[in-house]
């Protein structure tokens, strides 16, 4: 795929760099349609069945200087890898030919229809932002079991941001996590079935909201 100039180059390596230090060894999905590249990270996600953790992704999306068809899901490492091999002038980013299965990759944010139902104040989300990562911290002891871990992110990141009706305070973080988010500045709010969506010139968090918070 033509990333087309160092710009795009340079922003992927940001957004993976961003999603790498939430997960590690995380994937990316990589997918194309005409001359738009959308990436797919996942934030949060429940680990078992009845765990109140919502599913969070983030989302980039850029252009591209030629079209393509691509919708695979690849270790976020290789695509590092590659972008890294790049020339100084080098554009043209090789698709990793190993895809690896992910549950959160199988569930496809819809493209549309996205209803607006307004703004969320970024001060706002930055508070929840910054409460829930303490309070995740106070609550996890210095070599916790996985399952402390995870009934932790669940209490925390689940519940609602203050004031914000069905938006988990998951997405708050994900949006302060990988950038997307600025304390003086606005996110757009939509929605689209079970799932909702928060936006900037940055970037997209798109939750699918569990199935106690649904409106009819």
């Amino acid at each position: 795929m033509d990333l087309g100039d160092r710009e795009a180059v340079a922003d992927l390596r940001t957004f993976l760099a961003r999603a790498r230090a939430i997960d590690p060894t995380g994937a990316v999905r990589l997918q194309a349609v005409g001359p738009v590249l959308a990436l797919y990270v996942c934030v949060l996600r429940p680990r078992m069945l009845g765990e109140g953790t919502p599913t969070v992704l983030g989302m980039r999306a850029m252009p591209l200087a030629r079209a393509a068809d691509v919708d695979t899901t690849v270790p976020m490492a290789s695509v590092v890898d590659r972008l890294a091999r790049l020339a100084d002038d080098g554009t043209l980013l090789d698709i990793p030919p190993s895809s690896v299965h992910v549950p959160w990759a199988a569930v496809t944010p819809p493209r549309g229809p996205w209803t607006g139902v307004g703004e969320v104040s970024g001060e706002v989300l930055a508070a929840a932002a910054a409460a829930g990562m303490a309070e995740v911290a106070a609550m996890v002891p210095e070599q916790p079991g996985a399952a402390m871990v995870d009934g932790a992110r669940a209490a925390v990141w689940g519940r609602e941001v203050d004031g914000v009706q069905r938006l988990p305070a998951g997405v708050a973080f994900a949006a302060e996590a990988l950038g997307f988010l600025r304390a003086t500045e606005s996110m757009a709010m939509f929605e689209s079935g079970p799932w909702l969506r928060i936006s900037s010139p940055r970037g997209h968090v798109l939750c699918r909201v569990p199935g106690s918070r649904r409106t009819s």
